[in-house]
């Protein structure tokens, strides 16, 4: 049996891949981490067996993991959003493959995506951004890598998207003006495509009040950058009207 990496996506039971649908029908045993999955768990079928791994270390999934596997159980283990992105997958399958078990991943709709969707937005508007950048914040987590300070990346003028970075908005925000603006739009969400999901628009200089009004501590990405303000008469090369469109591509 393989074991299956799969994409939760942000939470709704109905933003998952159909792949993913149907793997979690089939599951026997299904790892996830936290409540905010249970509408994804709805998947499952009523006798699978289901493991919270929130109180669980590295080690004690795998042992679970691959306790299920060697007894002939169909293994789900869910990832939120995509398992690409701060997922911990490198560190489980490097495990699973030092005893053996085989793995595969499906993707799920990334937290980012969720938001911007959520917003209407579109991060990349031509003539005026066409990079996105991904990362997080570091405090009581895993040291960031030499050169990844988040000043180098704002000094590209990419629309940043922060994870894990919402207690520190006020600070990160400080940060960011100087390259960004002072009025450079953000827009905070907070658990995109759930009940209880929230927007909060501002700007570089009042974004961090707000997040603190509305006592945001978790479950949230913040968008920064100038494609969020919905302006700009740039448009794309791709789909103008004059476009040289008698050549074929090979």
């Amino acid at each position: 049996m393989t074991v299956h990496f799969v994409g939760a996506g942000p939470g709704a039971a109905d933003l998952l891949t159909v792949r993913a649908a149907r793997l979690l029908a089939e599951a026997d045993v299904c790892l996830y981490a936290g409540t905010y999955l249970d509408a994804v768990l709805e998947h499952c079928r009523a006798d699978a067996r289901r493991v919270d791994t929130q109180d669980l270390d590295l080690d004690q999934i795998i042992d679970e993991i691959v306790e299920a596997h060697r007894a002939g159980s169909t293994v789900v283990r869910l990832c939120s959003g995509d398992p690409s992105v701060y997922s911990a997958l490198a560190e489980q399958t490097r495990r699973l493959d030092a005893v053996g078990v085989p793995w595969d991943v499906t993707p799920g709709v990334p937290a980012y995506a969720a938001a911007a969707a959520l917003v209407g937005a579109e991060l990349t508007v031509p003539e005026l951004v066409q990079s996105v950048v991904l990362t997080r914040a570091q405090a009581r987590s895993t040291v960031m890598p030499d050169g990844e300070a988040l000043e180098n990346f704002a000094a590209t003028g990419a629309t940043l998207v922060l994870h894990l970075a919402i207690t520190r908005a006020g600070e990160l925000a400080d940060r960011l003006a100087p390259y960004y603006g002072a009025e450079c739009p953000v827009v905070v969400v907070f658990r995109a495509s759930q009940p209880d999901e929230l927007v909060l628009r501002g700007t570089l200089t009042d974004i961090g009040d707000r997040v603190a009004s509305a006592g945001l501590r978790q479950a949230a990405v913040i968008l920064v950058g100038p494609a969020l303000a919905r302006h700009g008469d740039g448009e794309s090369f791709l789909y103008a009207a004059t476009r040289d469109r008698t050549t074929k591509r090979r």
